[in-house]
């Protein structure tokens, strides 16, 4: 059984809860995961607060703390091989996409551990004989909570910066997927990070989750997943003013030109739209397709989504694993009758598997519809399957405009062979991020996040630092005249 991490310790919940993590490739019982709720919340809150203002957390250098980081980075690259099968057994990605991920996890603690003691203020110059300068100082206890898809690597990207910038955590992983980043726990041991510092509280959102929103020593709540569990968030929040990074939904737009290069454009839209089991925020869900080529792109899209082998996520070979709950499989199929009564085309897919060894686990086919309009409740609903639309345009406005007619901004791509136009595209989508002839490209430098209901903040690179700090400003009276406001005479002072 797994347990929580509270204070360097595991312990059973209070209450002595568990709950069943499923294999979702066989709906069978993986394991069984200590349910955490408000006292187990309050008791981690409280280890990171004491861990922050009187452990070792708060009096360690930039370097030291760095030092951890770079340790942390090296015994996460000995541990890939059994963290990436954990991960398939528990979310059902295929082993080539969790072992591709846990051997780049590395990479975001080794970049913040150099961030660590670089962390710096600025000196401003302000009027008079004074010296105005800054610190960036840590928050405190930030709450992270962090879904199923990507487990491991959504919380490396919250807890690197935010260890890196001298905070401490309480993080709530996903119920549905909660493994990967509870043995990360025990790495963190391993390489030394201090007690205290990064508790790890699985347990469910209405429980432990708004436990976390609403403890007035939590500084921070930083949360990917969906929009609505975002806005949810954000309300609790508010009650006691704390700060809040989201990173929510998606639909992105995936535009392709006619003079786009047919074949890696193809490919390219494989891969943003069938990844993770379409399980992704960025999918590249609504396909534009010009006119002049749409024929015979959707012949190859629909040709390549159609081979695309879908089994076991631990066989070498499977190149699509299975959903991740049976609720989510459902919600998929739903979807995907509701596009067929809307009028769009069913091209590919829109059905379980028919091999019977697969129907005990949550598989999915990957899906492809045709002759949608963009105002299709299919093509404006974020679905998080194996789901994608085609959509047609004439020109260069007509697809900016429609690209930018929904409510979410998270990720988009171009594909062009004409380089200012694959610029006044990229400018003029509202998204957060946007790839030119490539898709889901990610780096631990460069920012991460989205606009409109795609939420807000960033992860990644500075911009995560800057999220993870706060701004004190300090001025020094270097003037040998005193405050002399309230003594008599008429001289003119300064007011301030």
């Amino acid at each position: 059984m797994y347990q929580l991490l509270i204070d360097g310790r595991w312990e059973n919940a209070a209450s002595g809860k568990t709950f069943e993590d499923l294999n979702p490739a066989t709906a069978e019982v993986l394991a069984h995961v200590a349910e955490a709720d408000a006292e187990d919340v309050a008791r981690a809150v409280a280890a990171a607060r004491a861990a922050f203002e009187e452990g070792p957390w708060s009096r360690i250098s930039g370097a030291e703390r760095g030092k951890i980081l770079m340790r942390i980075a090296e015994l996460l690259e000995r541990e890939a091989d059994s963290l990436a099968r954990l991960e398939s057994q528990d979310n059902g990605r295929p082993i080539r996409e969790t072992s591709a991920q846990a051997g780049i996890i590395p990479r975001w603690f080794r970049y913040f551990a150099g961030w660590a003691d670089k962390i710096a203020g600025e000196t401003i110059p302000v009027e008079g004989p004074y010296l105005n300068y800054t610190l960036r100082v840590p928050l405190g206890v930030i709450g992270q909570i962090t879904p199923w898809n990507h487990p491991l690597l959504i919380a490396t990207k919250k807890i690197a910066p935010a260890l890196a910038a001298g905070n401490t955590i309480v993080l709530k992983p996903s119920e549905l997927a909660p493994l990967s980043v509870l043995e990360f726990g025990r790495v963190c041991q391993e390489a030394g990070l201090p007690d205290g510092v990064l508790n790890i509280v699985p347990g469910f959102g209405l429980t432990a989750g708004r436990a976390i929103c609403e403890h007035p020593d939590v500084a921070k709540v930083d949360f990917t997943g969906s929009t609505a569990t975002g806005q949810a968030i954000a309300r609790l929040a508010a009650g006691t003013m704390k700060r809040v990074s989201c990173e929510l939904g998606g639909k992105a737009p995936n535009i392709v030109f006619p003079d786009a290069d047919l074949e890696a454009s193809v490919n390219g839209a494989l891969f943003a739209g069938f990844i993770a089991q379409g399980q992704t925020c960025v999918q590249g869900a609504r396909l534009f397709l010009h006119q002049a080529i749409h024929d015979a792109f959707l012949e190859r899209f629909a040709d390549k989504a159609s081979r695309i082998r879908v089994g076991d996520p631990l066989l070498p070979e499977t190149q699509m694993g299975p959903q991740i709950s049976r609720a989510q499989l459902e919600k998929i199929h739903g979807c995907v009758e509701m596009g067929q009564r809307e009028g769009a085309k069913l091209v590919v897919g829109g059905r379980y598997p028919d091999d019977p060894s697969l129907r005990r686990g949550f598989f999915y086919v990957p899906t492809v519809f045709d002759e949608a309009r963009n105002t299709m409740r299919v093509a404006q609903e974020e679905i998080f399957g194996p789901v994608v639309v085609a959509l047609r345009f004439d020109d260069e406005a007509e697809a900016i405009r429609d690209a930018n007619a929904i409510s979410f901004g998270l990720g988009a791509g171009v594909w062009t062979r004409d380089v200012g136009r694959a610029h006044r595209v990229a400018h003029a989508i509202r998204a957060g991020i946007v790839w030119i002839n490539d898709y889901h490209r990610i780096d631990p430098a460069s920012p991460w996040g989205g606009l409109k209901m795609s939420g807000f903040g960033r992860e990644n690179g500075l911009e995560a630092i800057r999220h993870c700090t706060e701004v004190k400003s300090i001025w020094v009276n270097m003037g040998e005249r005193p405050i002399q406001w309230y003594e008599g005479g008429t001289d003119v002072q300064r007011l301030n």
